[in-house]
């Protein structure tokens, strides 16, 4: 395995929206290995969720893992989320693409999500909390969408100054 670069805002790239996966590309190694980079890159960044965006791959499909433990290693390749809970959760959201920056985002408390696994099977799952608004954060990024398009033009804006005073200092 191998760490993978990870791209950052404003690479154009996080803007655009990926394109389906072909199932048939599942069983190739190259797309197998291709996920294990991610994993490992994922650990080691750390975080909770990487997609096939933010290294430059502009597919859908993305890998997710809230477990403390790093026990609980998901793969969602063509994710449709079917349903959103009425019910909305804020929660303090960072990206591995805008690295040091995070801010209170609201999203739906409970999803369903329809995909397939790495090896093609499909699957649905019904979640809340945490690994609810993972999946909707690593969705909207095969979408070209950012969390920090979710916030005011002011929070946006002071996020983004913050990140450019991180960048110069290193």
């Amino acid at each position: 395995m191998s760490l993978l670069p990870i791209i950052e805002y404003p690479d154009p790239h996080l803007r655009e929206r990926a394109v389906d996966v072909d199932p048939a590309l599942l069983a190739q190694p190259a797309f197998q290995k291709r996920l294990d980079d991610m994993f490992e890159t994922m650990y080691e960044a750390p975080g909770i969720g990487l997609a096939a965006p933010q290294v430059a791959v502009l597919e859908r499909f993305m890998i997710v893992d809230v477990d403390e433990d790093r026990g609980q290693p998901l793969v969602f390749v063509n994710p449709v989320i079917r349903n959103r809970s009425e019910a909305l959760r804020a929660h303090q959201e960072g990206c591995l693409s805008i690295p040091g920056i995070y801010a209170e985002v609201t999203r739906a408390d409970g999803i369903e999500v329809d995909a397939l696994d790495r090896h093609g099977k499909p699957f649905t799952l019904r979640v809340d909390g945490l690994l609810a608004t993972c999946i909707q954060h690593e969705v909207d990024h095969l979408d070209g969408k950012l969390f920090i398009d979710y916030l005011s033009p002011l929070k946006r804006s002071m996020a983004l100054k913050k990140l450019s005073k991180l960048r110069k200092h290193g």
